[in-house]
């Protein structure tokens, strides 16, 4: 039988991921054996799990390099890729939101920074608002401290990192959460294979969710 081929997003969601795919069964090292690994091999369950970068995970499944991958519905939106999303894995919970200095005073057409360029222009054209998009791939909290933009889009978990740079929620744009995504024609030839994984799942989801 062909291996089935997992990605996994390196950071928080891989951990919190792996402790579910350990739940389930499989047999995956603690995370302290994960610092420098980037291919883990699962023999007795025939799978192969690649540990990516966050974004590059939906690449990596809708060109077939993965048949399935744990990714952020945050980074599905943004990169918009051609894959199946099979199951909301409720873990890694998190929202996608507008923050900014309190009492803000916007340009004319507001500046918005933030990684998320396409699903931040998305959110603001259905509020009919016109607005700048700056795309930014590091801190983005900075951005309205040094005046580059008026407020950014950017993931809130505890909102510990907002409050340590005198930053504000302003707007809720969406809650996030992990989604195991397959590529379409994995789906269609391990479709018995990816079925158990996901029916295996779901009951680990049902009793750690009540």
């Amino acid at each position: 039988m062909e291996k089935l081929v997992v990605a996994l997003p390196k950071g928080r969601i891989m951990y919190e991921a792996i402790e579910m795919l350990r739940e389930c069964g499989f047999s995956l090292p603690k995370n302290g054996d994960l610092s420098r690994k980037l291919i883990i091999e699962d023999e007795s369950a025939q799978m192969t799990f690649i540990l990516a970068k966050p974004s590059d995970v939906p690449i990596y499944v809708e060109y077939g390099a993965a048949d399935l991958g744990v990714v952020g519905k945050d980074v599905l939106l943004e990169e918009n890729r051609d894959v199946y999303e099979l199951l909301d894995l409720k873990i890694a919970a998190c929202r996608l939101c507008v923050a900014g200095m309190p009492n803000t005073k916007y340009r004319m057409i507001p500046r918005i920074a933030t990684k998320f360029s396409r699903v931040a222009s998305d959110y603001f054209r259905q509020q009919g608002k016109q607005v700048e998009i700056i795309k930014l791939n590091g801190s983005i909290e900075i951005a309205p401290l040094i005046g580059l933009a008026d407020c950014i889009v950017d993931i809130v978990s505890t909102g510990r990192t907002l409050k340590e740079n005198g930053l504000v929620e302003l707007e809720e744009i969406m809650p996030i959460t992990s989604r195991l995504i397959a590529n379409r024609m994995s789906y269609r030839m391990k479709h018995s294979e990816i079925t158990h994984i996901v029916d295996t799942l779901e009951k680990t989801i049902t009793n750690n969710n009540g």
